[in-house]
């Protein structure tokens, strides 16, 4: 048995759980996520816990277990507390801008770049620090979107230009002047 899948998820009183043909819908003081899951993981609410079973022994039913248990915490975790990540952007010249529901970015390209910030997204930008926090109530909503907006300029190893995330660790290159 899965040691992840087979812990209860506790939640609180201000936490609504409903299971409805395999649709596990989350209701909390932020947020309101739904979830399908797969036909062979059944999820049973009992008073305050949420239990993750599995119908049988397979490759991916052991698979699913526990990945199944670890979305739904999650689920119930973003509507109570939220998830939040931040980006910095290092490099001359390079800053975000809140411009309302978008995210513009000048990051020493031609034209300055425009992203629209997805339902359920929320961004504070720090001008002191060239930060950009983001906050949702939808974790996987959230990584995409960082992600995306990390593709746009990747750190570069060389002088360590780019977007990275808040105590990421940039591996560091030696230049030219290191092989003499």
């Amino acid at each position: 048995m899965s040691r992840i899948g087979k812990m209860p998820i506790q939640f609180g009183t201000n936490v609504k759980v409903s299971v409805k043909d395999n649709v596990v819908t989350v209701q909390g003081p932020k947020a309101t996520l739904e979830r399908a899951i797969h036909p062979s993981i059944h999820v049973a609410v009992e008073g305050n816990e949420i239990h993750v079973t599995r119908s049988d022994e397979t490759a991916e039913s052991k698979a699913l277990h526990g990945l199944s248990r670890v979305l739904i915490a999650n689920m119930v975790h973003g509507v109570v507390n939220g998830f939040s990540k931040t980006l910095e952007v290092k490099g001359t010249g390079y800053k975000f801008e809140l411009k309302g529901d978008k995210l513009g970015f000048s990051l020493g390209f031609s034209h300055p770049v425009e992203m629209v910030l997805p339902k359920g997204i929320s961004a504070e930008v720090n001008k002191t620090n060239n930060e950009v926090t983001l906050t949702s109530a939808d974790k996987e909503l959230l990584g995409n979107f960082a992600a995306t907006i990390k593709r746009l300029r990747p750190v570069e190893p060389y002088k360590g230009k780019g977007i990275f995330y808040k105590d990421q660790f940039i591996r560091r290159k030696a230049g030219k002047a290191a092989g003499k």
